[in-house]
C-alpha cells in the first residue's frame, strides 16, 4: 500500500527533476537572455524574440540604448527556428543583441553572441605533474586531459551539455576513438560532454601496451563540433584547439643526454691527462737548459781567438837590428875566407 508520504516524496522528485531538466532541453533552444556562440546554426531562437519583434539590433558598448538607433540590425523574420549565428554578421559584433519593435526601439534582450574559445592540455596524474603543451610522458603513466573552454555554459543554459571531441593521432597517423586506462578500460574521446571549465577527463589514457601504444610522438587536439560551430567557423583556439605534440617514451630524452655525457667521461679523466702535462713540462726545461750553456761559450771564444795574434807578433824591431845583422854576416864571411887563403 502506498502511503501519502511517499506519494508526496515521489511528486517532489518528479518536480525538482522537471525543474533541472525543462521539457524540451536542447542545445538548439534558445531562451531570452541565453549566450548563442559564434558559428552556431540550426537555432530556434523563437523564445528569445517574444510574439512580435523580428529584428535584433546592436549597440557600441558606449551608446545609449534608449535614445540612440543600433549600430547594427538583423532580420530574424524568417529564421525564427533555424538561426545562424554567421561570422560574417556576428564576427566583430559581440555582447549583447536586443530585440527591436516595429518603432525601432530596444525591446528587451535577445541573447548574448560570444566568440567560442577552446584549448586543450594533457596532465601526467601519475606523477601529479601539470604538463602545459607537454613533449614527454614515460611509457606506462597514466594521463587525462584538461579541456577549456567558454562554451561549457551551455550546459546550464540550455539544459543539455556541450560535446568535444578528443582527437589523438598515433606516430603512423592512425586515428583513435577511444583510449584504454591501466585497468584495461576503454573510454570513448568523440562527443566528450563537457559540463564546466576547466573540465577533467580523469586517468582514461595509458601507453604501457606497446601493441595499442607503440613508442613514437603522437599528436592531440581537440575539436568542437556543436550545432555545426566547427563546419562553419573552423579557427584554432575557437572552435579547433592548438595541436600539440606527446612522445611516447619510456627514459625523458633529456635525460638519457645526460647520461650519455656522464658515460663517456671515463675515457676522458684527468688521471689520464696529467702524465701528459707532466712530461711535457719537464722536457721544455731541460732542453732550454743547454741551450743557456752552449750560448755563454760561442760568444766569448771568438774574443779570445781574434785578440791573441795581434798582441804576439812583433811588428816593430830596434833602430839598426838589419845593419847590425848584415855587418855581422859580412865580417864572419871575410874571417872564413882569410882561413882558406
Amino acid at each position: 500500500m502506498i502511503t501519502r508520504p511517499v506519494i508526496i516524496l515521489f511528486l517532489l522528485a518528479v518536480i525538482a527533476w522537471s525543474c533541472a531538466a525543462p521539457a524540451g532541453a536542447s542545445l538548439t533552444t534558445i531562451s531570452q537572455g541565453n549566450v548563442v556562440f559564434i558559428g552556431e546554426d540550426g537555432l530556434d531562437i523563437t523564445a528569445a524574440m517574444g510574439p512580435a519583434d523580428t529584428r535584433i539590433g546592436w549597440w557600441a558598448s558606449a551608446a545609449d540604448i534608449s535614445n540612440s538607433a543600433p549600430t547594427k540590425t538583423i532580420d530574424v523574420s524568417t529564421r525564427m527556428t533555424s538561426f545562424m549565428v554567421a561570422p560574417s554578421d556576428f564576427a566583430g559584433y559581440t555582447g549583447g543583441w536586443y530585440r527591436i519593435d516595429s518603432a525601432g526601439k530596444a525591446d528587451g534582450s535577445a541573447f548574448t553572441v560570444a566568440d567560442p574559445q577552446l584549448a586543450m592540455t594533457v596532465e601526467d596524474t601519475t606523477t601529479s605533474v601539470n604538463f602545459d603543451q607537454l613533449h614527454w610522458i614515460p611509457t606506462g603513466d597514466d594521463i587525462r586531459f584538461r579541456i577549456d573552454t567558454n562554451i561549457a555554459q551551455m550546459a546550464t543554459e540550455r539544459g543539455t551539455p556541450p560535446t568535444v571531441t578528443i582527437k589523438v593521432q598515433s606516430p603512423d597517423g592512425a586515428m583513435y576513438s577511444g583510449l584504454y586506462s591501466s585497468s584495461g578500460t576503454l573510454t570513448p574521446v568523440t562527443d566528450v560532454p563537457v559540463t564546466t571549465t576547466p573540465f577533467y577527463t580523469g586517468s582514461i589514457w595509458n601507453m604501457g601496451n606497446p601493441d595499442q601504444y607503440p613508442p613514437g610522438t603522437y599528436t592531440l587536439w581537440a575539436e568542437c563540433n556543436v550545432n555545426h560551430m566547427k563546419d562553419n567557423y573552423g579557427v584554432t583556439g575557437k572552435t579547433i584547439s592548438s595541436q600539440f605534440s606527446l612522445l611516447n617514451q619510456g627514459v625523458n630524452p633529456l635525460i638519457r643526454v645526460y647520461t650519455s655525457a656522464a658515460t663517456a667521461l671515463p675515457t676522458t679523466r684527468v688521471p689520464t691527462a696529467v702524465p701528459t702535462v707532466t712530461t711535457a713540462v719537464q722536457t721544455t726545461v731541460i732542453t732550454q737548459s743547454p741551450t743557456i750553456v752552449t750560448t755563454i761559450p760561442a760568444t766569448s771564444v771568438p774574443v779570445t781567438t781574434t785578440t791573441v795574434p795581434p798582441t804576439s807578433v812583433p811588428t816593430k824591431k830596434a833602430p839598426g837590428f838589419e845593419v847590425l845583422l848584415a855587418g855581422s854576416a859580412l865580417l864572419i864571411g871575410l874571417a872564413t875566407l882569410g882561413k882558406r887563403q
